[in-house]
């Protein structure tokens, strides 16, 4: 194993000492899976008031002395190091009431998780693995540690965790654990929406979300129970060969795992569609307004998970306005103007990736947005004016001419429009003498 040298100082630290230490967790998972890791747990013997003695040169944060866990800084690097412990009862669903130190890495590695995360490693390379994780990583399984409904139990985040790392490290979750997901999926009303909120932004981001979004679709709706009426909904489009819900995550599907804004937007995009269905006389389905009725679900759900009001923002434009049509230059400049550049060009991304998702032909679309895209990047190069500050004439020219109050804006506002329609130039004295005949008017 790489060990970096911040990582093999703490391990040294504690070994001569006379304690044992090991690397635990994600970090050893990931290294099996040579993955890069993030953040290296530290797991050992000694106690919390051994810990403080030995680092006792360092800062040290006594992070969570109850429970065996103290942080220590070392070359500007935070490493939590916990005692082996077993834990007591959860009667919180989350954190167990009290925990009791041991001298027994097994003992400790039997509370944890999954099979995966049960795994430790100390800095000559020796692996700790009593219940098979190395294995179900070569196999691509996630499995709860002993019984599945006693680890949910404990804390029913674990029922998250396990689809969100099904979808983040690509693999199929064990049968026994599948059947705890699926019958327990309901305890996650009792979860933190933060908390939830964190996972399901993984989960999005994984890249196996197509088979974990469609195979556990009952959890996503136990989370967000809007979603249930676009499960299995049939469009009766002929834009359309998937049901709302499938459509819905192969969109998902098509965006850049490391754009989240975007993953995210796609996953509440067409939320507002079964509220908007309406079938004609012919049998096919139509759904007006479902971009704004779907913003607005979407702003709705996201202050409940507790997101931060520019993701909620950002989020609720982009669905508002990814069935606008776009056809022309001017067309990219009212939206660059109404979203801003960074935004627009997402909106863009979010259109393309809608269209991956429907049948064939759709595609053909993305060669025109390829095409506003294009046109957009020349307008920001050329420094075309987009925005009333971008105008040739401000208020003060305005009132120059007589224009007051109120007027000022609308004026601006008209011949903004105007720019961006390229029905007049943006010329000061061109402007002006606009404003000036529109006054008299």
């Amino acid at each position: 194993m790489n060990i970096d040298k911040n990582t093999d100082t703490i391990l040294s630290e504690l070994e001569k000492h006379g304690f044992e230490a090991y690397m635990v967790g994600g970090c050893v998972r990931d290294e099996i899976m040579g993955r890069q890791c993030h953040d290296t747990d530290i797991t050992t013997n000694a106690l919390p008031e051994q810990i403080l003695e030995v680092f006792s040169s360092y800062k040290v944060i006594p992070t969570g002395l109850k429970h065996g866990t103290v942080t220590v800084l070392c070359g500007g690097t935070p490493f939590e190091i916990t005692t082996y412990r077993i834990d007591g009862e959860y009667t919180d669903h989350r954190r167990p009431d009290n925990v009791e130190f041991t001298n027994d890495i097994i003992a400790d590695l039997s509370r944890r998780d999954f099979t995966v995360n049960a795994i430790a490693m100390n800095r000559h390379g020796n692996i700790v693995d009593p219940f098979g994780g190395k294995e179900d990583i070569q196999n691509g399984i996630i499995r709860c540690v002993g019984d599945p409904e006693k680890r949910f139990n404990e804390d029913a985040l674990r029922i998250m965790r396990a689809v969100r790392f099904a979808s983040q490290l690509g693999f199929s979750i064990d049968g026994a654990t599948a059947e705890a997901v699926h019958s327990m999926r309901n305890d996650l009303k009792n979860i933190s929406r933060e908390r939830i909120r964190e996972e399901l932004d993984k989960l999005i981001c994984g890249k196996n979300c197509i088979d974990v979004l469609l195979g556990y679709s009952n959890v996503i709706t136990a989370i967000i129970p809007e979603f249930e009426p676009s499960i299995g909904l049939d469009q009766r489009s002929p834009y359309h060969r998937y049901t709302v819900w499938e459509h819905t995550v192969r969109a998902i599907a098509a965006a850049p795992p490391e754009d989240l804004l975007l993953r995210r937007a796609l996953l509440f995009h067409d939320i507002g569609k079964p509220s908007c269905m309406k079938i004609d006389e012919n049998g096919r389905g139509h759904f007006k307004q479902h971009d704004r009725v779907g913003a607005e679900m979407t702003t709705a759900i996201m202050q409940e998970l507790r997101y931060d009001n520019h993701s909620v923002t950002d989020t609720a434009a982009l669905i508002a306005n990814h069935s606008k049509k776009l056809r022309s230059r001017s067309d990219a400049k009212r939206m660059m103007s109404k979203l801003g550049d960074e935004l627009f060009f997402e909106l863009m991304e979010m259109k393309k990736c809608d269209n991956s998702a429907k049948n064939e032909f759709v595609l053909k679309e993305n060669i025109y947005f390829d095409r506003i895209i294009k046109a957009a990047h020349e307008i920001i190069e050329n420094d075309e004016c987009r925005s009333i500050r971008g105008l040739a004439v401000n208020g003060s020219d305005l009132v120059q001419l007589g224009i007051k109050g109120a007027e000022i804006g609308e004026t601006q506002k008209e011949l903004l429009e105007l720019v961006m329609g390229e029905l007049v130039s943006n010329d000061r004295d061109e402007l002006l003498r606009y404003a000036e005949q529109r006054c008299r008017t």
